[in-house]
């Protein structure tokens, strides 16, 4: 399994983490490192962002429930 194919199974900080070194090393590392980083970057990219979307949802579910409760609570 390449590390592409790895992408989605694994956590988000290693994503994170994963993102930041490819990032580095596209910009830092010798050739090798930047041609297998502008590989990883695209996808790396796109799951920190798809990622990202998902928690701010969860996120604004929780406080809308939250809100709902409180205002049940306050009407009772």
């Amino acid at each position: 399994m390449t590390l592409l194919e790895r992408i989605p199974t694994l956590s988000d900080e290693e994503v994170i983490n994963l993102l930041a070194n490819a990032q580095r090393l596209a910009e830092h590392g010798e050739a090798k490192q930047q041609a297998a980083a502008a590989e990883l970057l695209p996808a790396l990219q796109a799951e920190a962002d798809a990622r990202k979307e998902a928690r701010l949802e969860r996120a604004k579910a929780k406080r809308a429930a939250t809100r709902s409760t409180n205002h049940r609570k306050a009407a009772a």
